[in-house]
């Protein structure tokens, strides 16, 4: 090779190196990751998302968020689409628990890999981890304490707002149900579906205690129908008799909680859950092995540990 051919090749490769150099690693290397949620109504989907996002930056990879707006079908529709983009992972909040397994399966099957985050997915399913809260036992606490309230009370009618298209609200409701059955003293007035829609569950508890003047208690099983069931209590002007029991703080609970009506909320760590789940991702895509149950804690917040969490509504 002449020397004037040596340096031509010289510099090609140099242009070649400057060429790859141009293109950021992180363009050619980075995992993307999806999170198929349920709505972005609810402030502890949005906490989630905020966790998830957080862990996802600090890992250096790429994250995208599915809005269902609660439907179900659309929650299989975008996993069926994440399979077809190549997604590295997926991290899945269900609503239909049963309905979502058949694409579930269908990532699995095309080696993406799944973590469940709160809604808890068939035992023995593909899925590589089930991040959350014990959801049966948290309630069965909750329920100890709404016991505690009634002894204290002389007796109480209690009625349930749920969400009955909930796996995850329903294993809320029955361990409530089961900690306060034979309590002395203790009826419940009925159970009405809220649909995890706020303002549906508004309607509700005010239909439940319309129906019910004489209810003393409401057990809300999720953050809208907490809402619901506050936003219910105050319209009716029924702060002074009816105590309220649920799921998940917002400002309007905490400001419930100071006026008294407001009796105990169960505060999930939904940031953690996001960024637990992520954070598994990751180690599974880099050929590391997690735990099959991720447990995430619980606080039950009343009025003698409130302060703690005024920080998180302001």
């Amino acid at each position: 090779m002449t020397a004037t051919a040596t340096r031509r090749t010289i510099t090609a490769l140099m242009g070649a190196t400057a060429l790859l150099a141009a293109i950021p690693a992180s363009a050619q290397e980075t995992k993307t990751f999806a999170l198929v949620q349920i709505n972005q109504q609810a402030l502890f989907f949005n906490q989630m998302n905020e966790g998830a996002q957080a862990a996802a930056d600090a890992a250096g990879v790429e994250l995208v968020i599915f809005n269902a707006n609660n439907d179900p079908a659309a929650q299989n529709s975008a996993i069926e689409t994440y399979i077809q983009q190549g997604v590295d992972g997926l991290a899945v909040v269900a609503i239909d628990v049963n309905g979502i397994m058949p694409a579930v399966e269908q990532a699995a099957a095309a080696g993406i890999p799944v973590v469940a985050i709160d809604a808890i997915l068939p035992e023995g399913g593909p899925h590589l981890a089930q991040i959350g809260v014990d959801n049966g036992t948290a309630g069965a606490d909750l329920g100890k304490v709404f016991n505690d309230y009634a002894t204290a009370a002389g007796g109480s009618k209690i009625g349930i707002v749920g969400a009955l298209n909930s796996f995850i609200q329903n294993v809320r409701l029955e361990g409530f149900e089961g900690a306060i059955t034979g309590t002395a003293g203790v009826t419940v007035a009925g159970t009405v579906d809220g649909q995890n829609v706020q303002d549906t569950a508004l309607a509700a508890a005010e239909n439940l205690m319309t129906a019910n003047p004489d209810m003393t208690a409401i057990y809300a099983t999720g953050e809208p129908a907490l809402l619901g069931a506050i936003a219910a209590v105050e319209s009716q002007g029924r702060q002074a008799d009816v105590k309220v029991f649920g799921w998940d703080l917002t400002a309007s609970a905490i400001a419930g909680i100071d006026a008294g009506y407001v009796q105990a909320v169960i505060q999930q760590d939904p940031a953690g859950m996001g960024a637990a789940a992520v954070d598994a991702l990751v180690t599974i895509t880099g050929g590391g092995t997690v735990e099959r149950n991720i447990s995430v804690p619980v606080t039950i917040v009343t009025k003698d540990n409130v302060d703690s969490f005024r920080g998180m509504f302001q």
